[in-house]
């Protein structure tokens, strides 16, 4: 919507993952309703995406072993990566 304020990601439980992906994922920030995807590093969407305005609940995809940023992007845009997400 117009005037929506980006997305804020301040944390993410748990931080470590299989590199098979389908860890369930709480990711914890500000204006997450409405999320149209959540990415974990570059292109790797996440599943079974869940939002409210502070909490998104998520599978995480299979990837390479290694520290990525978790994004939430929504109609105010997408989250900025920073040392939270992670």
């Amino acid at each position: 919507t117009a005037g929506a304020a980006p997305p804020t990601v301040t944390a993410v439980t748990p931080a470590t993952g299989t590199t098979a992906g389908g860890t369930a994922v709480t990711i914890t920030g500000t204006d997450l309703s409405g999320a149209t995807a959540v990415t974990f590093g570059t292109g790797n969407n996440a599943t079974g995406v869940s939002c409210t305005a502070t909490t998104c609940t998520a599978l995480s995809p299979a990837g390479t072993a290694g520290t990525v940023d978790v994004q939430v992007t929504t109609a105010g845009g997408t989250s900025p990566a920073s040392s939270a997400d992670h």
